[in-house]
C-alpha cells in the first residue's frame, strides 16, 4: 500500500491527484486550509477512513510540520508527497498594494514546497537505504515558470523558483535514492483556471491530469510539462528571442488584478 501526502488537496489538482490515488489502494495525507472540503473529499474516497485529513494554511511551517509528524508515525513513513499547494493573481509592479500579492504567492508556492519536503526527507532517507520503498518528493511547477507572463510577475516568478529549486534538491538527494519529480501543469480544467478570461489551449481535466501526473511520478521522471502540447510549446518559447518574445507577449492578456 502507498502513502501518500498532498497540499492543496481540497480541490483542482489536489483533489484529482487524491482520487487517483485512493483509487489504487493508497493511504493518504490530504492537506487543505478548510476542513469542511477536506472532509467532502475523503467522504468520496474509497475506504475513507483509512486516509487522514490535516486542516492547516501551508504558511503555517510548525503545523505543517506535525502534520508531516503525524502521518509519519501512522503509517511508518511516506513513499510520495506532492507539493501541490499554490496560489496565482495577476499582479503589477507599478502598484504598492501588489507588493504583499507577491510576498503571498511567493510564500505560498515556494517556501511551502520547501516546508512540505522538509520533514519527509530523513525518514525517506532511511528507507530507501533499506532497499524496501521507493520515494518520491513532487513539486508542482507550470509553464508559466518557463518564461515571464505579463500580469503574472508573481507567479511567473514563483513557479520558476519552484522549478529551479526541485532541480537544486534532485542534485543534492540523487545518491540518497530518493527521486526528485518536477511536474509542470499547463492549463487545466479547475477553479484556478476557471477565472481566466482569455483562450487556453489544450485545456485538460483534472482526472486526465492525474492520471498522466501519477505514471510520470511512478517513472520517477524528473521533470515532465502536461500535456505534452504544451511542453512543445514551452520548449518552442524558450528558443525565441527576448525581442521577438517581448513583442509578442506585450499584447498578450493579463491575468486581471483583484482591485
Amino acid at each position: 500500500m502507498q502513502r501518500v501526502f498532498i497540499t492543496g488537496a481540497s480541490s483542482g489538482l489536489g483533489a484529482a491527484l487524491a482520487q487517483r490515488y485512493a483509487g489504487q489502494g493508497a493511504a493518504l495525507g490530504l492537506v487543505a486550509r478548510t476542513s469542511s472540503a477536506l472532509q467532502a473529499l475523503v467522504a468520496g474516497l474509497p475506504d475513507p477512513e483509512r486516509h487522514r485529513i490535516y486542516p492547516l494554511d501551508v504558511n503555517d511551517h510548525a503545523a505543517l510540520q506535525a502534520a508531516a509528524g503525524d502521518f509519519i508515525a501512522a503509517h511508518g513513513g511516506a513513499d510520495i508527497v506532492i507539493a501541490n499547494a499554490g496560489i496565482s493573481q495577476g499582479t503589477l509592479t507599478e502598484y504598492a498594494e501588489d507588493l504583499a500579492v507577491f510576498t503571498k504567492i511567493f510564500s505560498t508556492n515556494v517556501m511551502a514546497t520547501v516546508a512540505t519536503f522538509a520533514p519527509f526527507i530523513a525518514s525517506m532517507k532511511r528507507q530507501a537505504a533499506a532497499g524496501s520503498r521507493d520515494c518520491r518528493l513532487v513539486g508542482i511547477a507550470s509553464v508559466s515558470g518557463i518564461r515571464g507572463l505579463p500580469g503574472a510577475g508573481a507567479y511567473s516568478a514563483s513557479k520558476c523558483a519552484v522549478i529551479s529549486y526541485c532541480e537544486s534538491l534532485r542534485v543534492e538527494l540523487r545518491s540518497s535514492g530518493i527521486r526528485v519529480v518536477t511536474i509542470a501543469p499547463g492549463y487545466v480544467d479547475t477553479p484556478m483556471t476557471q477565472v481566466n478570461r482569455y483562450p487556453m489551449p489544450f485545456l485538460m481535466q483534472a482526472p486526465r491530469f492525474a492520471e498522466k501526473a501519477a505514471r510520470t511520478i511512478e517513472a520517477g521522471v524528473s521533470y515532465r510539462v502536461i500535456p505534452w502540447q504544451m511542453g512543445i510549446i514551452a520548449k518552442l518559447l524558450r528558443m525565441l528571442p527576448n525581442w521577438l518574445y517581448d513583442a509578442v507577449f506585450a499584447r498578450a492578456p493579463h491575468k486581471a488584478r483583484k482591485s
